[in-house]
């Protein structure tokens, strides 16, 4: 998986490895649908305080195209868990959903018959 990680705040930039490391351990076991993953930390509001840190998070799929989360907090930390968590469930959604999808299928039965 391909991480591609921007952020304009020295004390973002400084969470790179560890963004990039909390990303592929959450996503590992569905890791083969994201071939990239693309992560922003931004300070809404400058130093001004407040939960202004957000990390928008996107994951570029194969099968379900492109997801796309966005996290508010008072710490980056914080904002990177909570889109992690909710990245991590509308994956096995619609993982679950595919499933259930080719299970429903109905067999072909020829009329000629």
């Amino acid at each position: 998986m391909q991480v591609i990680f921007k952020s304009r705040d020295s004390a973002g930039a400084e969470l790179r490895d560890e963004v990039e490391r909390r990303l592929r351990f959450v996503i590992r076991r569905l890791a083969w649908l994201v071939p990239r993953a693309r992560v922003r930390l931004t300070d809404v509001n400058g130093p001004r305080g407040g939960v202004d840190k957000r990390c928008q998070l996107e994951l570029k799929t194969d099968h379900v195209g492109t997801i796309s989360i966005i996290a508010l907090a008072h710490d980056w930390r914080v904002a990177l868990e909570a889109a992690l968590a909710r990245a991590y469930k509308v994956l096995l959604k619609n993982v679950e959903r595919r499933r259930q999808h080719k299970r429903a299928r109905p067999l072909a039965i020829d009329a000629d018959e």
